[in-house]
């Protein structure tokens, strides 16, 4: 790194200017090389694909010859505007029934921040009722089925992301994540859970889930490692029937795709585990025998059950994006394979394809995937789609082909005659929302699913009449035990309040203790008045989905490590501790698990905290209640740079593929090695905010009128309304953070520590905002840096915003010489960026970060 680049060019007083080319800090470049490709980045031709090599199967459902009679006899009738229609699926923010009705849309999903009234409501209410779910799913069912234009009335099938069941509602149930069911070994839980989800999704009109996840995650870095099974291609193997067959019953029998059932999706076709470095919508550097063995070895189970549907992966293999394998998706998936149903794509997956854009993409469709989801890029999709048919680049036969596989799925489902979804067997029961059979089936899956990694002094099964301090900021908190996918996205910004089933892991513990007669006391920070005979501490990852999850290395905490402080000082003071670690993959904690005397990996178990109660505590005459089952189904690495998998030949984990102790047969553990494997332990960064998120601790803040509101993720807003923050698409799904000034207010992005850049700043290096200026208001705007209570750099921005090109993306830098002149400590920089607006001032913020590649400098000017 070189700390004394040539200084830039500078600008003239408060203006812009194009950057000459300068030199790139090493750590920069670095950075940019770790980075995923950008969508429409050159792909390498696709590696070859071996078909006869794969598993030879057969359709399981033999043909029915009147069904397809009927599928005939529809595609007669259609027109080729209607049978573009079907292969476009659009969400429902960006949707309206009456769109469904004129375009002949074959499918809506509500995705991750999708809720009804959204595309009127942008941001919407997260909180909708059962009802007006229900309610919007019987307005597209109806528009679908309105053939009053003389056109054929095709039923819409509505799909949504229920993946630790029906996830986005408020009052569903809420499974552990499947990376703790995979701990369960047990299928026939993994059946009857897909039977309650598939219920409960039922219930509030909904017919199709996007699930299971059969992937097979070869990194724990990977933001969604908590999605798979296990890292070990037998066990997903062994789950993906049971999984199928909870969802959409079982194949042969009268409850096969009936009322109760939904449609399934098996996904993601493929690899998407096995990316370059974990890296989400990566690359498979893998060869055709490791692709085919380990990361397709769930799918020949779950096709033999019966799944209706594919989705195709984001993710590459060699280069050349899933989307757009027509060896895989056509030639192994619906030839060798014999698959029968459709493939679905993945959120606007088909735009990263060389060529495409999200509006334009025949290569994904005649690579393979029949329904195109396009849930914000439908309309553009939709007519650009019928240009291409009616122009040869996309074949008649090849339409009629995705179409008819669409139509299948949706006559075996019976949805020509099922009438409206209020109207069908479990439409409107909203009372299997969070049932107490449904709790049960999660309580039970919860138990079965906890790893004892450590129990050296015997301090588990606590006597429920002692007196137990339980803390942590995961203990009265069900949206940190649940994780991402709940409720929204990324599973953030909830409340209490929006768990009125659920039971937070404090909530269950206290119930036991203080049944038995002890004393059950909660303290978030540790801290306690009367000393404890045994502390309980909850603690782990935050919510994250997705690319907002992946890590540099896979350890839990770097240098800066509260935990590990906390447990010392309860250590110090002779109370025995428990670590109950919340986390969606295993992930370096040797120093955590030393500083304990038992440590348990309890995942993300969901809605059901007395699970964790159940098996850490006795009965009140001292018997155990239940003991550990869990095995681990993914590896627990011996360092924080450890990436090795079973079957792996340098394996070598700190807790091997399938271990767990219990209660029966215990083990010692002994001093674990602290040896990182690394002297940076730090998940570093040079970006304060990138694809959507900030660094792990920081927090997004917003103040008005002195009064403050704090998240890690929008949505965000002050309380008087004068400033609201949401996330919104620009390159991939929610990378960008709208913010709308409607008074005087500020944001800043709030470190956990401290932030130094004085080498940095002295070496020339700038601060870098990518943003689109939507709409600037009236007066003066700020950009600021916070660096204590009676320090701050302030420097004015209005102008230098106003001056920008409007709804246009700008990578604009500041040098750090700049802040510094405006009074910035760049030792102990607590906020490295703020920004005060007018009102009026709409700004999109993409990344936020420091380096020396701006496309334009601004000089500035002290306040």
């Amino acid at each position: 790194m070189n700390a004394t680049a040539p200084a830039p060019r500078r600008a003239p007083a408060v203006s812009i200017q194009t950057a000459a080319p300068r030199p790139r800090r090493l750590a920069w470049a670095l950075l940019l090389a770790l980075a995923p490709a950008l969508p429409g980045a050159a792909q390498e031709p696709p590696a070859s694909v071996h078909p006869a090599q794969w598993p030879a199967l057969k359709p399981p459902i033999p043909r029915d010859a009147r069904l397809e009679a009927r599928i005939q006899a529809l595609l007669a009738k259609m027109s080729v505007e209607e049978k573009v229609g079907q292969i476009v699926q659009a969400d429902i923010n960006s949707a309206t029934p009456e769109d469904v009705r004129k375009y002949h849309i074959g499918s809506v999903l509500a995705g991750g921040n999708s809720e009804p009234g959204g595309i009127s409501e942008p941001g919407g209410n997260y909180a909708a009722p059962p009802q007006e779910w229900l309610d919007i799913a019987d307005k597209f069912y109806k528009a679908s089925m309105d053939d009053s234009d003389g056109k054929v009335a095709i039923p819409i099938i509505f799909g949504i992301d229920a993946v630790h069941g029906h996830n986005n509602l408020i009052g569903a149930t809420l499974f552990p994540h499947n990376v703790g069911l995979g701990a369960m070994r047990n299928p026939a839980l993994i059946r009857r859970i897909g039977e309650a989800t598939a219920a409960e999704v039922r219930s509030t009109g909904m017919e199709w889930t996007f699930a299971p996840t059969l992937t097979v995650p070869r990194d724990d870095r990977w933001g969604r490692t908590y999605e798979g099974y296990s890292e070990d291609p037998r066990l997903v193997a062994s789950y993906a029937a049971a999984a199928i067959e909870g969802l959409q019953g079982k194949l042969g029998s009268k409850q096969f795709l009936d009322g109760a059932h939904v449609i399934a999706s098996a996904k993601h076709f493929l690899a998407d585990g096995g990316t370059f470095e974990g890296r989400d919508q990566g690359d498979a550097k893998i060869s055709e025998k490791q692709l085919r063995e380990i990361h397709g070895a769930g799918y020949p189970p779950a096709l033999k059950a019966g799944a209706q549907t594919v989705m195709a992966s984001f993710s590459s293999w060699n280069g050349a994006k899933m989307h757009g394998n027509h060896a895989l998706l056509t030639d192994v998936l619906k030839g060798r394979m014999g698959f029968d149903g459709f493939v679905v794509g993945d959120w606007n997956a088909h735009g990263q394809l060389t060529g495409c854009s999200n509006e334009n993409c025949a290569a994904a469709f005649n690579a393979g995937v029949d329904m195109l989801m396009a849930p914000d890029s439908w309309r553009g999709y939709y007519d650009n789609a019928l240009k291409q048919v009616n122009s040869g680049e996309i074949s008649m036969a090849r339409l009629d082909d995705a179409v008819t596989r669409i139509l299948r799925v949706k006559l075996r489902l019976g949805l020509f005659e099922a009438g409206a979804p209020s109207q069908r067997p479990l439409g409107g029961k909203f009372e299997v929302l969070g049932s107490a059979e449904h709790r049960a089936i999660a309580r039970q899956a919860v138990r079965e699913s906890l790893v004892l990694l450590k129990n050296d002094a015997g301090v588990l099964p606590i006597a429920p009449r002692s007196r137990v301090l339980v803390l942590g900021d995961g203990a009265d908190n069900v949206a940190k035990q649940s994780g991402g996918w709940t409720l929204n996205w990324q599973g953030t910004g909830l409340k209490p309040s929006d768990f009125p089933h659920a039971q937070s892991i404090w909530a269950g513990l206290r119930e036991q203790i203080e049944a038995a007669g002890g004393h059950a006391e909660l303290a978030r920070d540790g801290k306690y008045a009367d000393k404890p005979d045994v502390a309980i501490f909850v603690y782990g990852e935050d919510p994250y989905a997705e690319f907002q999850g992946d890590l540099r290395i896979a350890t839990f905490r770097g240098s800066r490590n509260p935990e590990l402080e906390t447990l010392k000082r309860l250590k110090a003071d002779g109370v025995p501790v428990v670590s109950v670690f919340l986390s969606g993959r295993p992930l370096w904690t040797n120093r955590e698990i030393n500083a304990s005397d038992a440590f348990v990996a309890a995942w993300l178990p969901g809605s059901e905290g007395g699970g964790i109660a159940d098996v850490l505590l006795r009965k009140a005459d001292g018997k155990v209640q239940h003991d550990f089952k869990g095995k681990l189904s993914y590896s627990w690495p011996r360092t924080a740079v450890q990436v090795a998998n079973v079957g792996d030949a340098d394996y070598s984990p700190q807790f091997a593929f399938g271990y767990g102790l219990s209660y029966a047969k215990g083990g010692k553990v002994g001093a674990l090695s602290e040896d990182p494997g690394t002297p940076d332990l730090d998940q570093r960064s040079m970006s304060f905010l990138a694809r959507g998120a900030l660094p792990r601790g920081w927090l997004l803040r917003v103040e008005s009128q002195g009064k403050r509101s704090d998240a890690a993720k929008p949505p965000l807003a002050s309380a008087d309304g004068a400033l609201a923050v949401t996330a919104v698409d620009y390159k991939a799904q929610e990378d960008a953070w709208r913010a709308e000034w409607k008074g005087q207010a500020r944001l800043d992005l709030v470190a956990d520590a401290p932030v130094e850049l004085v080498r940095e700043t002295n070496g020339d290096v700038q601060l870098l905002i990518s943003l689109k200026a939507d709409a600037v208001g009236a007066g003066e705007a700020y950009l600021t840096a916070q660096c204590g209570s009676k320090c701050e750099a302030k420097l004015p921005f209005g102008e230098i915003l106003r001056g920008l090109p409007r709804g246009q993306w700008q990578r604009i830098g500041v040098p750090l010489k700049c802040v510094r002149t405006a009074g910035g400590d760049m030792g102990k920089l607590e906020s490295p960026f703020g920004l005060q607006a007018p009102k009026g001032t709409v700004l999109v913020l993409h990344e936020v970060a420091y380096g020396t590649d701006a496309d334009k400098v601004v000089e500035c000017k002290r306040q």
